[in-house]
């Protein structure tokens, strides 16, 4: 088993969302079903040092649910699908076939209990299936689960901690996490931007709120994709960090649009089983987000 402490995990931004609703009034806050799409794209990269060049578009959809059962419990649910191209300019990479599309499946449930006005305690398993059009998805399951406890002080910021088992594609990890959401001042506030299930790390963002209409944000993250790419047991894992600038715009009451330019760095492609790694020269992406809440 492989110990990997990171700071935000896949887990986090669901949890904070989560805790708001739980820690909120309903009739004000509370939104029983909202979905979103997403579109990310990214410049031409090279991968190794053998001239081969990688370019990636990503869409994300998003069905996000949760409602209360009592004063202290409620429940969430989560379910999403990912098309991921993968535009290579030659048809092998480190003596391995290269692969133009990942599918990905995933799906979640959550369970919260709050005892009190103050903390809360959240159990949150998942599934996931991601493999690419050279190989089964039945063959590429990845399960896991998260704990976590979540302290919420009078002014309203919130603190979380907890561990996730993630019996991913070949690899069992056990991440720690920890998950702020505090308000610095009446137009600041530092939080969690992503909700990336098994895909890495939701990272650390400074936003801006202009009015409550519009809102700014910078920040980073650290991005992990892991597929199955033959059937034999074979994987991929692409590994990187990204720091990105956001424009949000609430549109009315149910709708928002998000905008974001970012930049990859320090990318690594690594095949396994034959434990080998390639680097990925940084480039940039552009990324839409409309989120949709009933």
């Amino acid at each position: 088993m492989q110990i990997k402490p990171i700071l935000m995990t896949s887990m986090v931004v669901s949890t904070m969302a989560l805790s708001s609703y739980a820690f909120a009034k309903p009739s004000k806050q509370y939104s029983p079903l909202s979905v979103s799409v997403s579109r990310i794209a990214t410049g031409t990269a090279e991968v190794g040092e053998q001239g081969n060049e990688l370019q990636r578009d990503q869409w994300m959809f998003d069905l996000k649910t949760g409602m209360p059962l009592n004063k202290q419990w409620m429940i969430g649910a989560k379910l999403g699908y990912d098309n991921l191209d993968y535009d290579w300019t030659s048809t092998s990479i480190a003596g391995r076939q290269t692969w133009d599309k990942i599918e990905r499946y995933r799906a979640s449930v959550s369970l919260s209990y709050r005892p009190d006005d103050h903390w809360m305690f959240i159990l949150a398993p998942k599934i996931q299936y991601a493999a690419s059009d050279n190989a089964s998805l039945s063959n590429a399951q990845s399960y896991g689960a998260f704990l976590s406890a979540m302290y919420r002080f009078g002014s309203g910021n919130m603190i979380g901690f907890g561990v996730g088992y993630l019996n991913d594609i070949d690899e069992v990890r056990t991440v720690p996490f920890i998950a702020v959401n505090w308000q610095i001042t009446d137009k600041l506030k530092l939080g969690n931007p992503f909700s990336a299930g098994f895909s890495g790390p939701a990272g650390l963002e400074l936003s801006y709120a202009m009015n409550p209409d519009w809102d700014f944000g910078v920040g980073t993250s650290k991005r992990t994709n892991r597929f199955l790419i033959a059937d034999d047991e074979e994987t991929a894992e692409i590994d990187e960090w990204v720091s990105f600038a956001r424009v949000g715009w609430k549109v009315n009451s149910s709708f928002s649009v998000n905008g974001y330019a970012g930049y990859f760095f320090n990318g690594e492609l690594e095949l396994n089983p034959q434990n080998s790694k390639e680097e990925i020269e940084s480039q940039g992406a552009l990324a839409l987000d409309l989120t949709y809440k009933f």
